[in-house]
């Protein structure tokens, strides 16, 4: 089965619409382009992958297809438009309208007010997502669980992906966060449609980050949703605050280990391929 990286970036900070990107940092305030991704490709077998937005801006997504046209391994485009503007719908058929563009994803992680997505000034968009076919990638944290729990309520037919595994606290784990974040998931995982991102865990983890630290994480995460609703993906290069890709990719391969050759091959292919519709 094709090897499939389901969350990965491309950026280049001179665009000015990476707001997020620390000034100064060593590894994140460069560019990243096809080529820097190739060799780590090349090494691991992977051969598709999606590239998804990191700015808040629709040119940064034009900006995102356009590599992605010139590129065979990026299958597809996770977006962005602004939610808040209705009059987008024209923009959002249009980008729809793309062979290449999967879906949306809105910063929702960056937006100080924890319930935003409920806002019923932005039922438009869900709506759209929904009428055009097209998927939503969850970006936020476990404080952001209940809402997202809500959200696919009001919308069970949406095809909606959890970013990062809602991204625990690993680095400052206790006892407390974990069982708030577990219960969370189980909850989603139970109660909507949802897919979940095994991706993102490596970033939350401290430094000196060990295997068995993401462990109870992918553990989890695996059990709730089992392996046809779970998708590796790198988070390169956001990842390489922890880790290289290859090293990422090949603790993500550790963590699935015990599953079945058709299992492993699940999640490092078969269900992205079938949720954002891969041929």
């Amino acid at each position: 089965m094709t090897k499939i990286d389901a969350h990965q970036h491309f950026w280049h900070p001179a665009r000015g619409d990476y707001g997020w990107l620390p000034p100064e940092d060593p590894v994140l305030s460069r560019p990243y382009l096809p080529a820097d991704l190739a060799p780590a490709l090349a090494a691991t077998g992977v051969e598709r992958t999606v590239l998804v937005q990191a700015a808040p801006t629709t040119a940064e997504t034009e900006y995102l297809l356009g590599l992605a046209d010139a590129t065979d391994h990026v299958a597809g485009v996770v977006g962005w438009i602004d939610f808040e503007r209705p009059e987008e719908i024209d923009t959002l058929r249009r980008l729809a309208a793309h062979p290449k563009f999967l879906g949306l994803r809105p910063m929702i992680q960056d937006i100080s007010d924890v319930g935003w997505m409920l806002r019923p000034e932005l039922d438009w968009a869900f709506r759209a997502i929904c009428d055009l076919d097209l998927t939503f990638d969850a970006l936020g944290f476990p404080r952001h669980i209940e809402y997202f729990s809500a959200l696919l309520a009001r919308y069970p037919g949406m095809r909606v992906v959890l970013d990062h595994c809602l991204k625990p606290m690993i680095t400052d784990e206790s006892p407390e966060s974990f069982d708030e974040w577990a219960r969370g998931i189980a909850r989603l995982a139970s109660g909507t449609g949802a897919y979940c991102k095994l991706s993102g865990l490596v970033t939350e983890a401290k430094d000196d980050w060990r295997r068995e630290d993401l462990a109870y994480y992918s553990d989890h995460v695996i059990e709730v949703f089992g392996v046809d609703r779970v998708m590796w993906g790198s988070d390169w290069p956001v990842c390489r605050l922890r880790c290289e890709y290859e090293t990422w990719y090949e603790t993500a391969l550790s963590l699935v280990s015990h599953l079945s050759d058709a299992d492993q091959a699940r999640i490092f292919g078969g269900t992205a391929s079938e949720f954002y519709r891969i041929g």
